[in-house]
């Protein structure tokens, strides 16, 4: 709560084991061992430290302020910016005098501003936002279930349920997955009317009647070179193209064989015109 990792101040909380376990969907948790000897009020003190500790801001190595727990061990964010704080579980062993049933319950009653989450009737779950998930199991059931079976308890649920399931939320995590699945369909319908959309207003071929390709359509409205015949289909735009070339062509050699015509003429009207003038230089 005070001091540094290695020189904690006194009274600091100091859990009995702290597990590391992402791989097994246990990011990081904190355990409490009681052999039913503590009286439970003591016990619940512990998590006022424990919301302290969780409270506790500190600079991280990129000088970003963050908690302080999070400077030395990682854990996932929580969607929709919900600060849940790290889960502790209670294992109650039937050592002492005390009854773990009566510990387990009176240290959920002492606690209960720690755990007690907010219910949101319109979506169908608790909000944990600033809590402590708080579990409690027995060294009996440990032993028994393990943790995949359903030994745990946790504080204000009214079922044992397996450990992933006693520190996480799967109300809110059912309420999160029908919500991201109802966006993705919402972008769907979006996107299906944009192409929907888009589609109406692509141009047709004026010759054929074909709709223009992407292609056509970028090359006709944004291209920086000219383009011919924009009415036109890509298809109908090279026949057009090539019909105009071959017109060019036949006219080109149009007006050369005109010309060649001409000059034929020219000469032969030349030639009779030398005809004409030796024939009256004869005469004379």
């Amino acid at each position: 709560m005070k001091g540094t990792w290695k020189n904690p101040a006194i009274g600091s909380v100091r859990a009995d084991i702290v597990v590391t376990a992402p791989g097994d969907g246990v990011p990081l948790l904190f355990i409490e061992a009681d052999n039913c000897t503590e009286e439970a009020v003591l016990i619940a003190a512990k998590f006022d430290r424990y919301m302290r500790l969780f409270k506790r801001q500190e600079k991280d190595t990129d000088g970003k302020e963050k908690p302080m727990w999070r400077t030395r061990w990682t854990a996932p964010a929580w969607e929709e910016y919900e600060r849940v704080h790290p889960p502790v579980l209670l294992v109650f062993h039937q050592g002492g005098k005390r009854s773990a049933k009566n510990q387990m319950e009176r240290v959920a009653d002492l606690t209960r501003p720690h755990w007690q989450g907010r219910w949101y009737a319109e979506r169908g779950y608790h909000s944990y936002d600033g809590c402590i998930p708080i579990v409690a199991t027995t060294l009996e059931r440990l032993r028994e279930h393990g943790p995949a079976g359903p030994g745990f308890w946790r504080y204000g649920r009214d079922r044992l349920e397996p450990l992933q399931d006693a520190i996480g939320n799967r109300r809110r995590d059912t309420y999160l997955a029908r919500r991201r699945q109802a966006a993705r369909e919402e972008e769907r319908r979006r996107e299906e009317e944009r192409v929907a959309e888009r589609e109406a207003r692509r141009p047709v071929c004026a010759d054929c009647g074909a709709k223009f390709t992407d292609e056509r359509w970028t090359a006709v409205g944004y291209t920086h070179r000219p383009e011919s015949h924009k009415h036109l289909c890509e298809d109908c735009q090279r026949r057009a193209v090539a019909a105009e070339q071959q017109a060019k062509d036949d006219e080109r050699e149009r007006q050369e064989q005109e010309q060649l015509r001409q000059q034929a003429e020219e000469a032969a009207a030349e030639v009779e015109a030398k005809k004409n003038r030796g024939l009256f230089g004869r005469r004379r």
